[in-house]
């Protein structure tokens, strides 16, 4: 019954909170819609945890679109056989969870240790957000280093990753992820809160990336051009 309902309706409910938040939030509070930069009030440690943050969760994220949705039959068939898949997702991904995991500390150590002034702006949902992130990815480390690093190994494209694509044919199959090992079954549960508690925090300025700057056209500045003065001004000017 409970594996029911982690695994078959609480991701469906994370998802209509996560779109109906982003309505919501859009149309009452357009000017909290932002990363509510703290940059003005401290960047010497933003400098080094922000870039460290954000490279990490980019290429964590990329490996779990990857592995979770792209088939292990297709990945065959480009061929990258298994053991290869394994080396590449070990390397890369304890790297860049390394990268998010030191990103995180510097952020937190910035936020809530070093600035008073950080610390007086900082917000509940900041408060959430943070404290759901380090659980999370504690349980991705530990996740990787106790099954694929220590452990024996576990190949979660099987069971996993099946049961994570049949949520987009309405289809789950909780048997699939109650059969791995119980630190996935955590590891998908926390995510889906992340993904309920999207709208509500800072986490909305992803989808404010300029990207359009990218096609911008060309700003053409012309210098103005200062006509010769004539001798008889120059002298009038005297």
């Amino acid at each position: 019954m409970w594996a029911n309902f982690w695994f078959v309706i609480f991701p469906y409910i994370c998802v209509a909170i996560f779109v109906v938040g982003h309505i919501w939030r859009y149309r009452h509070d357009q000017f909290g819609w932002t990363t509510r930069t703290s940059q003005v009030l401290e960047s010497r440690w933003l400098s080094w945890g922000s870039p460290l943050f954000h490279f990490g969760a980019l290429f964590v994220i990329a490996g779990h679109v990857g592995g979770l949705l792209i088939p292990q039959e297709w990945t065959r068939a480009l061929g990258v056989n298994d053991h290869m898949y394994h080396n590449l997702s070990m390397y890369i991904g304890t790297a860049a969870g390394v990268a998010l995991v030191a990103g995180t500390i510097i952020l937190i150590i910035r936020r809530f240790v070093t600035s008073q002034r950080i610390r007086v702006v900082t917000t509940a949902w900041d408060y959430a957000l943070y404290a759901l992130l380090v659980i999370e990815i504690f349980v991705g480390m530990w996740q990787k280093i106790s099954t694929n690093i220590v452990g024996e190994g576990y190949d979660y494209r099987g069971t996993v990753s099946v049961w994570f694509r049949q949520l987009f044919i309405l289809q789950p199959d909780a048997a699939l992820i109650m059969d791995a090992p119980t630190i996935y079954a955590i590891h998908a549960i926390l995510g889906c809160l992340l993904i309920a508690i999207w709208p509500f925090t800072r986490l909305v300025h992803v989808w404010s990336i300029p990207v359009a700057y990218l096609a911008r056209p060309y700003v053409v500045y012309r210098r103005k051009h200062t006509p010769d003065v004539s001798p008889l001004t120059k002298s009038m000017r005297k």
